[in-house]
C-alpha cells in the first residue's frame, strides 16, 4: 500500500494511535513511512490533523492539496474540513459521528449541515461499531479496519499491527472494532 493519507479528528479520538498503527504496519511491509501531526488545541476537543505518507521513499511528510489518496475521519465537520487534500479518486472515509466545537456550543457559529462531496465515500456510524466490539474508544480502529479492505496488504498483518499497538487489556475489542470495520470497508469495495 503506498499513498498519502490525511487522519483528522479531534483531540481524544485515537489519530496518533491510528497513526502509529499504520507507521508499525508500513515499516513492517518494507515500505518508507513519514508522519507529520498538527495539533489545534492541546486538550482533548481541538482539531488534530496527521499526514501519513508510505512508499519506496518518502523525502517529505506532508501531503499537499488533492494529493491524499485516502482521508479517514473520525468526526464530520472534519471530514468537510480536510476534502480538499483528496485527489479526485480518492476516498474519503468518514464516521458519521458529530462532536460539537466549542463556537457552536456556545451558539457563536451552526454546525453545517453539509455532507462530503468526494465521489467515493465511505460514510458509517463508526461509533456504533465501536460499542458493539466492546469499546466507545475504538472508533479509531473501526475506521482504520474500514480502510485496510481499500489495502492489499493481508487482513493478518493490519491485524497484528493493531495488537503490536494497543494495550493488552483492550486488545480484544480493538479485534472485534477492526474486523467490524474491514467488513463494512469490504461491503463498500465489492458492493
Amino acid at each position: 500500500m503506498n499513498g498519502n493519507i490525511i487522519i483528522v479528528g479531534v483531540g481524544g479520538q485515537g489519530i496518533l494511535l491510528t497513526s502509529k498503527i499504520l507507521g508499525y504496519l508500513a515499516l513492517k511491509m518494507g515500505r518508507d513511512i513519514k508522519v507529520s501531526e498538527v495539533h489545534g488545541m492541546s486538550q482533548r476537543g481541538g482539531s488534530v490533523i496527521t499526514h501519513v505518507r508510505i512508499g519506496d521513499s518518502i523525502a517529505s511528510p506532508l501531503v499537499d492539496a488533492k494529493q491524499a489518496d485516502y482521508v479517514l475521519s473520525f468526526e464530520m465537520l472534519e471530514a468537510l474540513r480536510a476534502e480538499g487534500f483528496l485527489k479526485d479518486d480518492g476516498v474519503l472515509i468518514s464516521n458519521t459521528q458529530r462532536m460539537l466545537p466549542m463556537p457552536v456550543i456556545s451558539g457563536k457559529a451552526v454546525y453545517p449541515d453539509d455532507m462530503p462531496s468526494a465521489k467515493r465515500t465511505v460514510l458509517l456510524d463508526a461509533l456504533s461499531l465501536a460499542r458493539e466490539a466492546g469499546s466507545v474508544r475504538s472508533v479509531n480502529i473501526v475506521l482504520l479496519g474500514v480502510l485496510s479492505a481499500f489495502s492489499e496488504w493481508p487482513e493478518e498483518e493490519w491485524e497484528a499491527s493493531v495488537a503490536a499497538c494497543v494495550p493488552p487489556k483492550t486488545l480484544e475489542a480493538n479485534l472485534k472494532a477492526f474486523r467490524a470495520g474491514r467488513q463494512a470497508g469490504e461491503a463498500k469495495v465489492n458492493g
